[in-house]
């Protein structure tokens, strides 16, 4: 079936829901804050309807829940800190609050839920348009114009190649069976900063010159997860990409998609 997630209708029943539904692009989230808001929370309401008695709901969840961090790297116990009124809070309160409703339902209710905080994916198959730092770096070099960093650059991200998150998704889904109950960090937890990746993207493509403009508000100074918990959970997975791997892989996935669509 086919459908918004918020709008969804079925009479089936279901052993397991997964609930990736969102967008997740800082332009596209801050036009639709309704949208976005309306995703999650009301796209979590609709399908916890449709799960069986005793199924499992899998939720993804966002590294975004810790605002601009204070502590790094960041464990699950950190608490955040994020502006319910800034203009990122349409996804980062929406996916709180979806948390905040399915850990609430697993205490009362005795919901068997999954939920992840994934950090930084990048990788193939991201829309050119998706406004994050690679695809925003890797798309502009291609066209021959200058690589745009907001800020300094010096804010730091820890970049997940999107085959090594997945299968850390796959792991604690599906994969490892396990007693623990509560959020669980995916990511890399070796910090980058952006400019160190504009300056790695120019390098693959001849060095195209990089400009800088105005940081957007409240963009994150850094993002690194702890990732003891999910060592604890997952003792064989890791992240096994380098940035400078998946980066590479991510620019020749893009180049073979412009010629394609120029042919």
């Amino acid at each position: 079936m086919k459908s918004d997630v918020e709008t969804l209708q079925t009479s089936e029943k279901f052993d397991e829901i997964y609930h990736l539904a969102s967008p997740a692009s800082p332009p596209w989230y801050m036009k639709e804050p309704k949208r976005t808001i309306s995703a999650n929370l009301l796209g979590a309401f609709r399908l916890l309807d449709l799960l069986k008695k005793g199924g499992r709901f899998g939720y993804t969840s966002s590294s975004e829940i810790y605002g601009d961090p204070l502590v790094s790297p960041q464990p699950e116990s950190y608490k955040g800190q994020v502006d319910c009124t800034g203009p990122r809070s349409s996804y980062d309160e929406s996916k709180r609050c979806t948390e905040a409703l399915l850990f609430e339902m697993q205490r009362t209710k005795g919901l068997n839920v999954k939920v992840i905080r994934p950090f930084n994916i990048y990788g193939p198959r991201t829309r050119p348009d998706d406004g994050r730092a690679v695809s925003n770096f890797v798309t502009q070099a291609l066209a021959g114009r200058p690589i745009t960093v907001f800020g300094d650059g010096k804010q730091s991200r820890s970049w997940g190649y999107v085959d090594d998150i997945v299968d850390g998704f796959a792991r604690y889904f599906w994969i490892n069976e396990t007693d623990y109950k509560g959020p669980l960090n995916i990511g890399n937890d070796r910090e980058i900063t952006v400019l160190e990746v504009a300056k790695y993207v120019s390098k693959l493509v001849g060095g195209v010159p990089i400009v800088f403009e105005p940081s957007p508000p409240q963009d994150p100074t850094n993002r690194r997860p702890d990732l003891t918990r999910a060592y604890a959970v997952m003792p064989e997975w890791s992240c096994k990409v380098s940035y400078e791997q998946g980066v590479a892989m991510t620019l020749d996935w893009f180049r073979e998609k412009i010629k394609v669509g120029a042919a």
